[in-house]
């Protein structure tokens, strides 16, 4: 997978809602909400221009059941995938251009999602440092996606933490 990182580009909020509403009229009452997260989320913050989801569902099971569905809308199911209580799907998988994280509600990985996005928004000075610490991952890790996120991993944990504080105080 090519591990690239880009500038901040406004047709990524559009790409969100427009899959957005292909989802909803897909899994119908399935699904409770559907939140765009990730850096294609934040206006400004260079990013890898892959739309990330988390779909907030009544129940993974029910999910499960619903895995041709998702094929049919080009999602290929990867199972947990190293989160417990999570269903991940990819869409394009070497040419990745949206990936799906869902979570039954009330499932903490939906709160801290949503405060690292909302931080980044609210905090410009960090979003320019993960920004620049993300491009110059890109530029070292010769496509190493693992090598990538395990660059990152430090600061969005750190930030991650602080995220979740700031967002329980406003």
């Amino acid at each position: 997978m090519k591990v690239e990182v880009i500038q901040s580009l406004p047709k990524w909020q559009d790409e969100f809602d427009f899959e957005k509403q292909i989802l909803k009229e897909s899994l119908g009452d399935l699904v409770l909400e559907i939140y765009h997260i990730g850096s294609t989320a934040v206006p400004g913050l260079a990013a890898k221009p892959i739309i990330d989801i988390i779909i907030e569902v009544v129940s993974l099971a029910s999910l499960d059941n619903q895995e041709s569905v998702m094929n049919l809308l080009g999602y290929e199911a990867r199972g947990e995938f190293g989160i417990i209580g999570r269903r991940y799907f990819v869409k394009g998988s070497f040419n990745r251009s949206h990936q799906i994280h869902a979570f039954e509600s009330g499932d903490e990985n939906i709160a801290r999602h949503i405060a690292f996005r909302d931080y980044l928004k609210s905090h410009p000075a960090v979003r320019q440092q993960y920004g620049a610490l993300k491009q110059k991952l890109a530029s070292e890790c010769s496509d190493d996606i693992d090598l990538y996120c395990a660059g990152k991993d430090e600061f969005v944990k750190f930030h991650e933490s602080k995220a979740i504080l700031w967002q329980t105080n406003t």
